[in-house]
C-alpha cells in the first residue's frame, strides 16, 4: 500500500503564497498519479490538481488554473502544490491522494490534510 504525509499549509494574507508538499511511502512504484484535492467548510471535496507520475502530465481545476502549479519529484516520492495569489475561497483542508496502476486505478490512497487559511 501507499501512505501519504502532507505539510506546508498554514495562515496566509490574501495575494500570498504557500508550497505544499505530500510525502508518499510505501509501495510508490505502483503510482500512476498523484492529486490535490480540497474542502471548504460547509462544501464538498472538489478536485484541485493532478500529475501523472511517468510523464508529468498535469490537470489543473479551472477554479485554481493560473495561480496553482502541481509538480512532483519523483526521487523524493513527492508531490507539491505551488499556490500564488490566494484568495479567501481558496482556504480549506487540502489533502493529496494517489492512484495506482492497481485495477481499477482510483484514488485509493489520501492523506490527513494539511490546513490553508487565507485572510483578507
Amino acid at each position: 500500500q501507499v501512505q501519504l504525509v502532507e505539510s506546508g499549509g498554514g495562515l496566509v494574507q490574501a495575494g500570498g503564497s504557500l508550497r505544499l508538499s505530500c510525502a508518499a511511502s510505501g509501495r510508490t512504484f505502483t503510482i500512476y498519479n498523484m492529486g490535490w484535492f480540497r474542502q471548504a467548510p460547509g462544501k464538498e471535496r472538489e478536485f484541485v490538481a493532478d500529475i501523472s507520475w511517468s510523464g508529468g502530465r498535469t490537470d489543473i481545476s479551472d477554479s485554481v488554473k493560473g495561480r496553482f502549479t502541481i509538480s512532483r519529484d519523483n526521487a523524493k516520492n513527492t508531490v507539491y502544490l505551488q499556490m500564488n495569489s490566494l484568495k479567501p475561497e481558496d482556504t480549506a483542508v487540502y489533502s493529496c491522494a494517489a492512484k495506482t496502476t492497481v485495477v481499477p486505478m482510483i484514488y485509493a490512497y489520501w492523506g490527513q490534510g494539511t490546513q490553508v487559511t487565507v485572510s483578507s
